[in-house]
């Protein structure tokens, strides 16, 4: 079950609603803008993907293709990002850009993206990390699953920095729950049929495992590709709550 690796639902959907409600309107549009832009990327990916494409195109890139605008801007309108740049993991944004290489083909870091648009989308998708970092450290939690430490490294960092490694590191640029795909097929059903309870309830999903990520995440990187770590099965970590949270 996924909620296994976080909160009861009572629980989550409390932390759900306090944490929509702590962000302003303009950052989860700017959220909404770049998940659009992830679903399209996933769709162009899986519309090429033939028989070495990651197991994850193959059990739902017919989903990702077949959402209609409609659906996409439904399964983009989440409370958190749907891409990943590794962003629960310090070391990487802590070297200088001159210090960084690209994993080899075959290897645990190899690119899920090749379509054109990967570039740019990772561009945005670093820049509007970066921000977070910087200005609200709190969203950047909530939205990213970003650890503190994280955060602060990639705050740390100068904005031609976050340039460079866009560029020279495209491959950072995945997919979140890459080894879950029954998180995105709940959440592309419920997108592709409108159900509003449905939605509700893949959104919540995907926010449990995201918080759940990022508390991890403070005391370890996760892997590459947004998996939960081995010990997300065995925990159930308590619900914290947002920033300005008062008990009645």
């Amino acid at each position: 079950m996924l909620l296994q690796c976080g909160m009861d639902g009572g629980a989550a959907r409390e932390e759900a609603q306090l944490a929509a409600a702590c962000l302003r309107a303009e950052t989860l549009e700017s959220v909404a803008e770049l998940n659009e832009l992830g679903l399209a990327l996933l769709g162009e990916q899986a519309a090429g993907a033939g028989s070495q494409a990651a197991p994850l195109l193959h059990e739902v890139g017919a989903l990702w293709r077949r959402l209609d605008a409609a659906a996409r801007r439904r399964a983009a309108a989440c409370p958190y990002l749907l891409l990943d740049g590794g962003f629960a993991d310090r070391e990487r944004w802590r070297a200088p850009p001159a210090a960084q290489v690209a994993e080899p083909a075959g290897a645990a870091g190899a690119p899920f993206f090749t379509v054109p648009g990967t570039v740019e989308a990772a561009r945005l998708l670093f820049i509007y990390a970066w921000h977070l970092a910087r200005a609200e450290s709190a969203a950047a939690r909530l939205l990213l699953g970003m650890p503190p430490g994280c955060a602060a490294a990639i705050g740390a960092c100068t904005l031609r920095h976050i340039h460079t490694l866009a560029e020279q590191h495209p491959e950072w640029l995945r997919p979140r729950w890459l080894a879950h795909p029954a998180l995105w097929r709940e959440l592309l059903c419920a997108a592709d049929s409108g159900e509003t309870r449905a939605l509700e309830r893949a959104r919540l999903h995907g926010l449990t495992m995201l918080a759940a990520e990022a508390r991890l995440g403070g005391a370890a990187p996760l892997p590459h590709g947004g998996g939960a770590a081995p010990a997300l099965q065995a925990r159930r970590p308590r619900a914290t709550r947002p920033p300005g949270y008062r008990r009645m």
